[in-house]
């Protein structure tokens, strides 16, 4: 079963969902990488206003490829979100409720989830053309010095990812280490 979900989430919607649930977005996520996110971290330390509202957003860790004509988007598969480790505990105590990439987190980001309910996605690498399908807009917010790297905001329909960690504690990798390693 598929869960639909409207950004920008709620506390009730993260409470609800546990790791291995199959999510489709609807509504508004940014995408955001290494570079933004570091700047939004340095503007959250001296305490100023954001470029973006992180309350209730979703973040998508992607450097989308370029659009190709009649697209709103190019294939825009997910980055490896380690890299954002540093900035997401910060992020998440000022709103931010989902972040969507792939490959595991670092135990600070896995605390912070806990901590301030939020809920960490993961969409698998390879199928970046179809998730650009379900990108209807695309709009360039803050740092278009960036590139690819700049953070856009994307109105999505049925964009598809799966619970990885959720505000419980529960850790997907983990437990399928656990899983495999009974087999």
């Amino acid at each position: 079963m598929e869960i639909q979900l409207t950004t920008p989430l709620s506390d009730s919607d993260i409470k609800k969902l546990k790791i291995g649930d199959k999510v489709l977005f609807s509504g508004t996520i940014y995408t955001g990488r290494d570079a933004a996110h570091k700047r939004l971290f340095e503007l959250l330390k001296k305490n100023e206003t954001l470029p973006i509202d992180l309350r209730g957003a979703v973040i998508y860790y992607v450097g989308p490829a370029p659009a190709k004509p009649g697209y709103p988007i190019g294939p825009a598969g997910p980055t490896t979100s380690y890299r954002m480790d540093p900035y997401a505990p910060l992020m998440l105590n000022h709103g931010l409720k989902g972040m969507i990439g792939k490959g595991n987190r670092g135990e600070e980001v896995l605390d912070a989830i806990k901590k301030y309910k939020g809920l960490y996605f993961v969409t698998p690498g390879g199928i970046a053309a179809l998730i650009a399908k379900s990108v209807k807009s695309v709009e360039i917010v803050a740092y278009e010095d960036l590139g690819t790297e700049a953070i856009r905001k994307l109105e999505v329909e049925n964009f598809p990812c799966i619970v990885a960690n959720d505000c419980h504690g529960g850790d997907l990798f983990e437990e399928g280490i656990k899983k495999y390693a009974r087999a």
